[in-house]
C-alpha cells in the first residue's frame, strides 16, 4: 500500500515537471516567433518607406516655357529652341504650337516641297497694338525652352491669374496668347512669358504661327468678374 502511494506521488510530480517544462518550452518558442514577426514587420516597413522615398525623389515634370530661351532658376534646361506651328491661313492647320530643338535630326526624306504634306513654320509675335513694351516685339520670331523640375508631380497653366493658388509653386508668369479670331487656322491658348525673348535675326514679317494677346468679351463670359476688352494674364504653376 505504501509502495502504491509513493508510486502515485512520483508519477504526479513527474507529470507536473513535464507540464512545466513544456510550458517553458512553448513560451520560449512563442518569444522567438514574436521577435521574428517584429523583425519582419520592421523590414517590410523599411522597404515600403525606401520605395516611397525613391518614388518621391524620382518625381519630375517637364514643361515648355513659351517666349523664353531659358528656364526659371528652379528648373533645368533640357533645350532652348524655336516655336513652330502651322500657318495662320491654312484651313487644315494643326492647332498646337511646337517647341522645336535647334539640332534637328532627319530620317528618310524626299527633298523639295510636296503639296501632300502637313507643314511647320516659325512663329511671330503680333503685338503692335499693345503697350509700348510689347509693341517692340512685334513680328519678332518666338523662342521657347523645355524645362525639367525635380520633386514635382503636376504642372498646370492657370488662365486669368497672375499668382499661383495656395499650395502651388510658381514656374513663370505670362500673358495668354492665341491666333487671331478671324484667321482660318485654329490655334490653342498658350501662356507666353510676360518678359519675352526674341530670336536673333528674326525681325521680319514672314508670318507662320502667330501669337496675339487674348482679351475678354462679355456675354456668356461673366462680367464681372471679367472686364470687356481687358487682356488676360496667365501663370504656370507646379505642385509636389
Amino acid at each position: 500500500m505504501l509502495q502504491g502511494y509513493l508510486t502515485g506521488q512520483l508519477s504526479s510530480a513527474l507529470g507536473a515537471y513535464q507540464v512545466e517544462a513544456l510550458r517553458r518550452e512553448f513560451k520560449s518558442f512563442s518569444d522567438v516567433i514574436e521577435e521574428s514577426m517584429k523583425r519582419f514587420r520592421e523590414e517590410v516597413n523599411a522597404t515600403i518607406q525606401e520605395k516611397e522615398s525613391k518614388t518621391k525623389g524620382n518625381r519630375n515634370i517637364v514643361y515648355t516655357r513659351w517666349g523664353k530661351k531659358t528656364c526659371p532658376s528652379n528648373a533645368k534646361l533640357i533645350y532652348s529652341g524655336f516655336v513652330g506651328g502651322s500657318h495662320y491661313s491654312h484651313m487644315g492647320a494643326a492647332v498646337d504650337p511646337l517647341c522645336l530643338p535647334r539640332d534637328p535630326e532627319w530620317g528618310k526624306h524626299v527633298d523639295g516641297i510636296d503639296a501632300r504634306r502637313a507643314y511647320v513654320f516659325g512663329a511671330e509675335y503680333e503685338t503692335d497694338t499693345f503697350i509700348s513694351q510689347y509693341a517692340s516685339y512685334h513680328e519678332h520670331d518666338v523662342p521657347c525652352a523645355l524645362c525639367l523640375v525635380h520633386d514635382r508631380s503636376v504642372v498646370k497653366t492657370f488662365p486669368a491669374r497672375e499668382n499661383c493658388y495656395k499650395g502651388w509653386n510658381l514656374e513663370y508668369q505670362g500673358y495668354l496668347m492665341a491666333g487671331y479670331y478671324n484667321h482660318s487656322a485654329g490655334t490653342s491658348y498658350t501662356c507666353v512669358d510676360k518678359n519675352p525673348d526674341t530670336l536673333h535675326g528674326g525681325h521680319a514679317n514672314k508670318n507662320g504661327y502667330l501669337f496675339y494677346f487674348v482679351e475678354a468679351r462679355c456675354g456668356s463670359l461673366k462680367c464681372p468678374p471679367y472686364v470687356e476688352g481687358k487682356e488676360l494674364l496667365c501663370v504656370v504653376c507646379s505642385k509636389k
